[in-house]
């Protein structure tokens, strides 16, 4: 024996339609507070007596009144209205959440450099949008952004990134930094990459796209080691370099840091090499309106510090 129920199949118009000529007690009232057509209305009504399978009004030229079928529809069919309008605000409500969120990855450095002023000021003048700030290695910025968990990236992206629409913010100057006491502190005089020679150097891993570069021009001027300390984040590299365990190379966007902590600092010639700072956001998909506001306040901060 089969025991499923049929299911019926009512909309929430006819629902609704059938609550209003309740609660009005007349069907052209309730056609005109719903914006229908009296015929629309009858319409409406006769597809859900259908549907139950029973009459729902008895009409006479003087009133409408519930029939028995009616009245015991009347509390089920307010429940699943007022469940659908509570769906509607919770689905509207998340959207708006989401509308108002805006996550941003942004290397350490940049986080720490560049990202606090414009964060600041984006939240004054954007008081209804928050802003989530992940400061993480440049691998996790690019996987954050493929798999739509940031909005904006931020980064050296030395080289075009699968998926990701590159969008150069300014360039930064490659320069030297010197522990306290072997250089004047401060922004002092240019030195050639050459300068590099015969000094101890701490350095970022071999894999890391800006470190790549530095190895190149290193190896020109006769400056490649093989062996030295590694550090994974340039904010313990400029540490490392403050302990006086040797010099560093690094991007200008960290210079304000740099010169904070009493190194000595010298923009790099012979050549001169400058690195893209890249935002980045997904190929193919409309960035929301807070984060082409927010690219703005970047490009604006990063041309303040670009060199």
């Amino acid at each position: 024996m089969n025991s499923s129920r049929t299911l019926i199949n009512v909309s929430s118009r006819q629902l609704l339609a059938f609550l209003e000529i309740s609660r009005l007690q007349s069907f052209a009232r309730a056609a005109d507070r719903i914006a229908l057509s009296p015929s629309g209305m009858s319409m409406l009504v006769k597809e859900l007596e259908d549907q139950v399978g029973a009459r729902l009004f008895d009409r006479t030229t003087r009133s409408v009144t519930l029939t028995d079928a009616g009245r015991r529809l009347q509390p089920v069919a307010q429940r699943i209205v007022d469940e659908l309008r509570a769906l509607a605000s919770v689905i509207g409500g998340t959207e708006a959440a989401v509308r108002s969120r805006l996550d941003v990855a942004a290397t350490p450095m940049v986080s720490a450099s560049l990202l606090p002023r414009v964060v600041r000021e984006f939240a004054a003048s954007h008081p209804q949008v928050r802003v989530h700030l992940a400061d993480v290695d440049v691998a996790t910025v690019r996987a954050r952004m493929l798999e739509a968990e940031a909005d904006i990236g931020l980064g050296f992206f030395v080289k075009p990134a699968v998926g990701l629409v590159r969008q150069p913010l300014c360039k930064f100057r490659l320069m030297r930094i010197s522990p306290p006491g072997s250089e004047p502190p401060g922004l002092g005089s240019s030195r050639p990459w050459s300068s590099l020679a015969d000094l101890p150097l701490v350095s970022l891993p071999p894999d890391n796209p800006i470190q790549a570069l530095i190895e190149t021009h290193l190896a020109r001027a006769g400056g490649a080691h093989e062996e030295r300390p590694v550090m994974n984040l340039l904010g313990t590299l400029i540490a490392m370099v403050q302990a006086g365990l040797g010099h560093a190379v690094i991007p200008s966007f960290a210079l304000e840091e740099c010169v904070r902590q009493g190194l000595g600092v010298a923009m790099l010639v012979e050549p001169a090499v400058s690195l893209d700072l890249f935002l980045v956001q997904r190929r193919g998909t409309q960035p929301k309106p807070a984060a082409q506001e927010f690219a703005a306040a970047l490009k604006r901060a990063a041309s303040r510090l670009g060199h």
